[in-house]
Formats: C-alpha cells, sequence, structure tokens
C-alpha cells in the first residue's frame, strides 16, 4: 500500500531536525534501560537500530511532547518488545508462557519483582513510576487491564503457533490486543495526563483498539518475510492476499479517523497521538522493521 503524503502537511527541516533531536535523547534513555536489565535485552535482535527507530516512532507521533513526557511511552513499549521476545522466541513451553503472564499480572496488581528476572523488574520500575502521577488513580485499572488484554492475546497466539491452528483474518484481528499498542498508550496516557480529571475513558480506549487493529495488519504488510522466516503468525498467511489486507487496512483506518475525530476537542494531544501512530506506521512498514536479525 502506498501513501501518498500531503506536502503542505510535511514539517519542516527545522521541525523534523527538532523531533529527531528529541529521539536521540530518547534513544539513549533506552540504551541506558537496556543496560539497566540486560538480561531482558541481551538477543540479538535488540540492536542499536531498534532502540533508534522506536524512538523515532513515539518523537514522530508526537512531536508536540517534550522526551520526557514520551519516557513512558518508550520505556513501556520497550518493556514490551522484551516481553515479546520471551514468549515468542524464548518460551519452550506453554506452562512457561504462562508462568510469564501470572509474574506479570502479580508485579503489575504490586508483588515485588521476582528474584532475578529482568521482566519484572522493569515492570515493576514502570509500575512504580507511574503509580506517582496524579492519573494512576483512575488509570491505573485500565492498564492493568490493557496487560491482561496483551498477555492473553500472546498467550493465544502461541497456542495457535504451538497446535498448528490457523485462525481466520477476523480471529486473528480480534486478537490484536497481543501487538501491545493499547498497553503502552494508556501508560503514555497516564503519565501526560497531569492533574487535570481524567475523561472520556470508554472512547479513549475504543478508538485505541482500533487504531491497533490497524497497526496490527500495517505490521504485518511490512513484516511478512521476517514473520515467514522466524515462523510468526502473519495475516498474509492466513488465506487473505495482499490487496484483501491492504483493503481492510483501508477499512479499519477509516474507522479508526471516525471515532478519533469527537476525541480532537477534549483530547486534542491524545487524539492526534494515536492517528500520528497510525500513519507513521502506514510509511515505516512500507521501508523497515523495529527488530535486527535473529
Amino acid at each position: 500500500m502506498t501513501i501518498q503524503p500531503d506536502p503542505a502537511a510535511r514539517p519542516t527541516a527545522a521541525e523534523c531536525g527538532t523531533i529527531c533531536a528529541g529521539a536521540g535523547r530518547s534513544q539513549r534513555d533506552m540504551r541506558e534501560w537496556a543496560k539497566a536489565y540486560p538480561d531482558l535485552f541481551s538477543a540479538k535482535p535488540f540492536d542499536a537500530a531498534l532502540y533508534s527507530t522506536l524512538s523515532l516512532a513515539m518523537a514522530f507521533s508526537g512531536p508536540w511532547f517534550t522526551p520526557g513526557q514520551l519516557r513512558m511511552a518508550n520505556k513501556t513499549s520497550l518493556w514490551a518488545f522484551g516481553l515479546d521476545w520471551l514468549v515468542d522466541y524464548a518460551a519452550a513451553s506453554r506452562a512457561e508462557v504462562e508462568d510469564i503472564a501470572r509474574r506479570c499480572l502479580d508485579v503489575a496488581a504490586g508483588a515485588p519483582p521476582f528474584p532475578g528476572d529482568d521482566l519484572t523488574r522493569m515492570l515493576a520500575d514502570i509500575r512504580d513510576e507511574l503509580a506517582a502521577a496524579p492519573a494512576f488513580t483512575a488509570l491505573g485499572p485500565v492498564w492493568r487491564d490493557e496487560l491482561r488484554r496483551m498477555l492473553d492475546g500472546m498467550l493465544a497466539e502461541w497456542r495457535w503457533k504451538a497446535e498448528e491452528v490457523v485462525p481466520t483474518l477476523e480471529e486473528y484481528l480480534g486478537n490484536a490486543d497481543n501487538l501491545g499498542f493499547s498497553f503502552a498508550f494508556t501508560a503514555h496516557w497516564i503519565h501526560v495526563t497531569g492533574e487535570e480529571p481524567v475523561a472520556g475513558i470508554g472512547p479513549l480506549r475504543e478508538a485505541g483498539r482500533a487504531v491497533q487493529r490497524v497497526i496490527r495488519l500495517l505490521n504485518d504488510l511490512g513484516t511478512y518475510e521476517r514473520d515467514v522466516a522466524w515462523g510468526d503468525l502473519n495475516a498474509l498467511l492466513l488465506g487473505a492476499g495482499r490487496d484483501e489486507v491492504e483493503r481492510r487496512v483501508a477499512e479499519l483506518a477509516a474507522g479508526a479517523r471516525e471515532l478519533l475525530a469527537p476525541l480532537r476537542g477534549a483530547h486534542p494531544g491524545l487524539a492526534a497521538y494515536m492517528e500520528r501512530q497510525m500513519d507513521f506506521c502506514a510509511g515505516f512498514y512500507q521501508v523497515g522493521d523495529y527488530w535486527g536479525t535473529l
């Protein structure tokens, strides 16, 4: 799918410079987190380009946010990449995946991290940082629910692969929570809300889940070859051709924009951030991928 951007909507070179400078600061944060939790990010696919492109995705999706305001979006997204690696590629059994999920849910609910476990240690640090935010009282339960949904989605996909089940495209899209966008977005939402009252929880979550489905398919269109090589599920491996998946992307994106439109008045920054994440992925996955090579 080729996007045709409006030249008038492109940021100027100076604006791009500012955005990239912010992304550079965020990338350095990511490298420090990788050092702080070495067992979680020691695999070869966690290369320099992953930290760079992930930080750029956040910076270009919310250029009005400072690197500090994007901190939790970056940290939570990076953590989700570590979780994805452990579940999809390191786990050798269903029991191991279920144990990962149990440990994460326990820690998200307030338990201490498990000894020698960088996954739950980093999650506990994220939890504690979010818990200090005023919006956590209202959105903490949402954050924990999004974590549960992501873990359930990852476990469902693990079962499909282990049992050689080929889901329908609709079943696959219904499991898009495994992507983790809504989970990372909720952390960002908590972090940037400040002292103002939390409002619009239901409509923002609905819009975020719609954006997540779009990104799920954009990811698949761009990572087909890697998914085949790594043994991952992909929409193009479910009997749907590229034309059909591109048509679904267009339909789902239109639906997501309809849900985002009424949110622009009360939540302009969050609504625009979600839409720009969707549009960033439409361009990014035409050319590249976040993961490095095995």
